[in-house]
């Protein structure tokens, strides 16, 4: 079991400043405490670097630092509510819509540690660490490793083991958890949670009531707003290709190229909301479900409505919706600067002459305001 723990844990404390050490000097480093640390000399790094003997020593003193002057750059900030309606003194399970690869964690975790909450262990696949660096600096920030592209028998060993140890993080360590509500990033706007997560997550529990276990992980949905998407171009494009059954191939350095482009790219406005735990929730769905699998249907359209409820809209989003109608139905929720600012970037991103591609640009944008429609939501 060790050895196969071993194969996606984190670092453990003893082993953070060997890790770090080991790739002090590497060129991508380098340029990641240059970036973090613009105005320290290479001595005042070093000095910082030697200070850090754990994971929450690397998070505070060095991450945080690098996702704030990310924000700083390349964002208008970012905004946070819903954690006064949590305990800073228990363990979540925190499961969040995905829009961006590096980002979503990073930014929950930056919103929990400015107030004065425990960070997270988080999900990543292992696609996006092929490198040594990026393997170190994964498990530098409490990652675990989510195995992809293995054979059906290796990956329902590695969902058990994740499944395992997703509890003993919560339950023995006392350690949050952060996971994606689904495998890879939403390409259209649509956040759907896909059950084979919560599957997943409720493979440990065996045969025992699977809401009981729910109940007991603090399950909080979590949506994640960016005003703008850096990586909507390369989406649309892609959902395009997929949509006329091209072959598509993975460029060797497509998953570096996806980080950094929403890494570095313009995303205006951004908000984070944190829900309620599920727990009351849970207890109707257990009331009322008659198996398991509908129980995790039911707690994966709950999970849905909380996140899409909960997700801050901006104007592009009634922009864009109003694009698509061909109508100004949305027109009070904007202005005609916005108007012609999102009217700008689409024409730079894409061919808008392109029906096909249009629409899913707009959809793209459009999908969170369609999606609170069709949940009651009313405008």
């Amino acid at each position: 079991m060790d050895s196969f723990l071993d194969s996606i844990r984190f670092y453990n404390k003893e082993e953070v400043q060997p890790a770090l050490q080991s790739m002090a000097k590497h060129p991508m480093m380098l340029a990641l405490l240059q970036f973090t640390f613009p105005n320290k000399s290479e001595d005042d790094i070093a000095e910082i670097l030697a200070s850090i003997d754990s994971i929450e020593d690397f998070q505070d003193k060095v991450i945080s630092h690098c996702i704030r002057n990310i924000l700083k750059q390349s964002s208008e900030g970012l905004t946070v509510s819903g954690l006064e309606n949590l305990d800073k003194n228990k363990t979540y399970l925190f499961i969040s819509n995905h829009r961006d690869i590096v980002l979503d964690t990073s930014l929950i975790n930056l919103a929990l540690l400015e107030n004065g909450f425990q960070l997270t262990a988080s999900a990543i696949g292992d696609n996006l660490v092929q490198r040594d660096i990026f393997m170190v600096l994964a498990k530098l920030n409490r990652n675990f490793l989510v195995k992809r592209d293995v054979s059906p028998r290796e990956l329902l060993k590695s969902s058990q083991l994740m499944s395992d140890y997703i509890k003993d993080l919560i339950l023995n360590q006392h350690q949050s958890v952060w996971i994606a509500q689904r495998e890879g990033r939403t390409k259209d706007g649509n956040d759907m949670t896909h059950p084979g997560v919560l599957k997943m997550i409720a493979m440990t529990n065996g045969k025992d009531e699977v809401c009981d276990y729910f109940k007991s992980l603090n399950i909080v949905p979590v949506s994640i707003s960016y005003e703008y998407d850096p990586t909507d171009k390369l989406k649309t494009y892609k959902a395009i290709q997929a949509q006329k059954s091209e072959v598509v191939v993975k460029s060797k350095n497509e998953d570096f190229e996806n980080v950094m482009a929403g890494v570095l790219g313009q995303k205006k406005r951004i908000h984070i909301h944190f829900g309620e735990v599920l727990n009351d929730t849970l207890e109707l769905i257990k009331t009322n479900a008659e198996n398991n699998n509908q129980k995790i249907q039911l707690l994966a359209e709950s999970i849905d409505k909380a996140i899409i409820g909960n997700y801050h809209l901006f104007p592009n989003n009634f922009i864009a919706l109003d694009l698509l109608k061909e109508s100004n139905d949305f027109a009070k929720y904007y202005n005609q600067e916005e108007k012609d600012l999102f009217n700008r970037r689409m024409s730079w991103s894409i061919d808008a002459n392109d029906v096909a591609i249009k629409t899913h640009f707009l959809s793209h944008y459009a999908n969170p305001v369609i999606n609170k429609i069709k949940l009651g939501f009313e405008f």
